[in-house]
């Protein structure tokens, strides 16, 4: 349930409504727009009246919210939210592209990595220390070493950074080191750890699973957002059908429908959906004529020889020409980059 505030209503009503609602044992959401502020009731409606809601002060209208998702939930919040990452915003006008390794190798290697990316025109470094890999015997990240080869690049370069998390104890390491932490498509509804993620106070990259619908996507970022932490974005990764032409089939739809949906960022993953580097730049094109907020690309100074998916891997040049190739496109749609 939404309650619709009058324009311009005065702050003592608002704060009457939320009283009643918090009376009550609700939890009272509140969304200020320019004219209309939005109170969102999350908790059990049936211990509330309309009709006594109804006669308070400045009470425009209310509306039920049939979704199971509420903080999420575009009807509760209008106005898109834009999460800040270091240095970088996700979720304006402009777009965000966060790059660098699946999994960080060596310090060497991603130094290297991390200036080549900011050349040409990353803002967030990304880089795997924690590898929840298909087979047990791949590589299975750097773990705590990993993540302060991350916080040096950040110093050195300036760059935001951001690592996958697998489970509390790397999500009590990754505070200490980066500046956003991603919940994996396996993970996308462990919900213990997105609870965790949740009070970690660190913005979250909540990315798709497998085979997850748009409304089991959402109620994974409104288990994260329920903890108190509003700071997420979420990732279009590629869902399992029955093609097998590439690793996952890149939902691109998603994009629109979550617009549609929510009010929380969404970017898009042209790596890990493809599965092949050779698709990769006509993909990322489509993400952003498509109105994605953002791009995670992987990046890797050898990819014939990297400890987890060469395959998708960009080259440094083949990045760069898709950073050039992807302005036209920015501008089409509105976007600076």
């Amino acid at each position: 349930m939404i309650i619709v505030m009058k324009p311009g209503a005065a702050e003592q009503n608002i704060r009457s409504v939320v009283d009643y609602i918090e009376k009550h044992g609700l939890f009272a959401h509140l969304s200020r727009g320019e004219e209309v502020t939005i109170i969102g009731i999350v908790g059990d409606k049936t211990k509330l009246s309309t009709e006594n809601l109804s006669i308070y002060k400045d009470v425009d209208r209310i509306m039920p919210v049939t979704e199971s998702y509420k903080l999420a939930n575009k009807k509760f919040h209008p106005e898109a939210t834009v999460v800040k990452v270091g240095s970088t915003s996700i979720g304006t006008d402009n777009l965000t592209i966060m790059a660098g390794p699946c999994a960080v190798e060596t310090e060497e290697q991603l130094m290297t990595i991390a200036r080549a990316v900011k050349k040409s025109g990353a803002t967030i470094l990304r880089g795997g220390a924690y590898k929840p890999r298909t087979s047990p015997y791949s590589f299975q990240g750097l773990e705590e070493e990993g993540l302060r080869y991350m916080q040096t690049a950040s110093r050195e370069t300036g760059l935001a950074t951001i690592c996958e998390v697998v489970s509390l104890d790397a999500i009590e390491a990754a505070v200490k080191y980066v500046d956003m932490i991603q919940i994996g498509a396996r993970n996308m509804q462990n919900f213990i750890l997105l609870k965790e993620a949740g009070r970690s106070g660190l913005p979250v990259l909540l990315k798709r699973g497998l085979s997850a619908t748009i409304e089991e996507w959402l109620n994974a970022a409104e288990y994260i957002m329920s903890e108190g932490n509003e700071n997420v974005v979420l990732c279009e990764r590629g869902i399992r059908t029955f093609e097998t032409a590439t690793r996952n089939t890149l939902d691109l739809s998603a994009v629109p429908v979550m617009k549609e949906k929510t009010h929380l960022p969404i970017i898009v993953d042209p790596s890990h959906s493809t599965g092949a580097s050779r698709y990769v730049s006509s993909m990322a094109k489509a993400a952003v004529a498509c109105g994605a907020d953002g791009l995670m690309i992987e990046v890797h100074n050898d990819p014939a020889h990297a400890l987890s998916d060469g395959p998708q891997s960009l080259t440094f040049e083949q990045f760069d020409g898709l950073t050039k190739e992807l302005r036209p496109f920015c501008n089409v749609v509105g976007r600076t980059f």
